[in-house]
């Protein structure tokens, strides 16, 4: 049998429609595989992008945001509204609840879903923002103008308040820890953005637990009541993996698909990509789990890249990326590549209490990470020089007026 008609007999099975799984079937087809590509959803809609749900669709200014992508022409069949609820992969079959489906290759590509807070299942008036659903939900919420509390101070609640306020409504945001974005960044450079709320006429509580949600109110543990015609929940996010339990699957810490540096996972013949799975960075030195649109756009290239390989007989890709996302929040860019974690120098460029300043992470004089604000070339320069491991001037590197290519050792 030719090595093309073994390819063209092959069955690959994407579970989950979002970005990662997009690309996957996307990526596939690009690169010359010639096998059956099957993408199932468990939403009905077609297929569509998330970024778009906390700005525009959400302040109507779009009804929609589904990807541009023919899938009929490029031979991928779509099955939505199909939840899937388990893998066997001795027998190669993923169950679903229209049945089971088998397959040569499984991709998992089922992202992140939102942590909800305890007690609030529900509850009338409290809202999540991860599906087109939630974004249509709340529309309607925005145009009536209600007193909105958002609970949690992270990229999501930032993103969402900023929608709000440009909606007209009051905003009020609550958030456990003593800053804004206390997961994702270092107190120094998290706590420069706390004033942006109030720049946007939205009041940002710090040190502030929900002890419980009534109608009209959210109720915090101090006893202090903040009027809520709405609430938003954006505490974090866990990886979709619940349907996995029983596939002997290797999940991680979080209960993300744990995936080597081929994205390949424990299973044979089973991939994972995207915000579902984590993966070793041999460039960080560490297992990352990265929940930003970027590395579900970045993985699925490595994934088809390998199954294809499998069949050709090519050397495995290996992924090893440089994270990188942004955010738009209260009339800010920001954006951010690398992982500043075993960072030894923190290095500034620019006034932090402006509207354009960057922060630079190096490690043994090679940058390492970087957070641009309104600094769009500094980010550019910087993720080059990241992928790069050059090594760096510091005392140029400070330098808000040299451009980061230029202040090499």
């Amino acid at each position: 049998m030719s090595e093309q008609t073994t390819q063209s007999q092959r069955r690959v099975v994407v579970v989950g429609a979002g970005m990662a799984g997009v690309q996957t079937a996307v990526a596939l087809r690009e690169q010359g595989f010639t096998g059956t590509v099957t993408l199932i959803g468990a939403e009905p809609h077609q297929p569509y992008d998330r970024p778009p749900l906390s700005k525009a669709v959400l302040l109507g200014k779009a009804e929609g945001s589904a990807f541009d992508v023919d899938f009929e022409a490029l031979g991928i069949e779509l099955r939505l509204g199909r939840e899937a609820l388990g893998v066997r992969p001795g027998e190669h079959e993923l169950d679903t609840g229209a049945g089971p489906v088998p397959y040569d290759v499984l991709v998992l590509a089922t992202g992140a879903e939102p942590i909800m807070l305890p007690g609030t299942e529900g509850v009338p008036g409290v809202h999540l923002l991860r599906t087109l659903d939630d974004a249509e939900r709340l529309r309607p919420v925005l145009a009536r103008q209600h007193d909105i509390v958002v609970v949690g101070a992270g990229w999501i609640g930032a993103e969402f308040a900023t929608a709000a306020r440009e909606a007209g409504c009051a905003v009020t945001v609550v958030e456990a820890a003593d800053r804004p974005l206390a997961g994702a960044l270092p107190a120094e450079v998290a706590t420069r953005m706390a004033g942006w709320y109030a720049d946007a006429g939205a009041v940002l509580r710090t040190h502030a637990r929900v002890a419980r949600i009534e109608p009209g109110a959210v109720v915090l543990d101090d006893h202090t009541r903040v009027p809520a015609g709405a609430v938003v929940v954006g505490i974090g996010a866990r990886p979709a993996t619940a349907w996995l339990t029983g596939s002997g699957i290797e999940l991680g810490a979080h209960r993300e698909v744990v995936a080597d540096v081929h994205l390949r996972t424990s299973a044979p013949d089973v991939y994972a990509v995207g915000d579902c799975a984590s993966f070793p960075s041999g460039r960080y030195g560490e297992r990352l789990l990265v929940h930003h649109w970027d590395n579900a756009l970045q993985g699925p290239r490595t994934v088809a890249a390998n199954i294809i390989g499998e069949a050709t007989g090519e050397p495995s890709a290996v992924y090893d990326p440089v994270p990188y996302f942004w955010s738009e929040q209260f009339g800010r860019f920001v954006q951010y590549a690398g992982h500043h974690t075993s960072a030894d120098t923190t290095l500034w460029r620019g006034d932090p209490a402006g509207p354009a300043w960057s922060v630079c992470w190096l490690r043994e004089n090679r940058l390492i990470a970087l957070l641009a604000v309104g600094r769009p070339r500094d980010l550019a320069q910087g993720r080059r020089l990241i992928e790069a491991g050059t090594v760096m001037d510091p005392r140029l590197l400070a330098d808000p007026a040299k451009p980061l290519k230029a202040a090499t050792a």
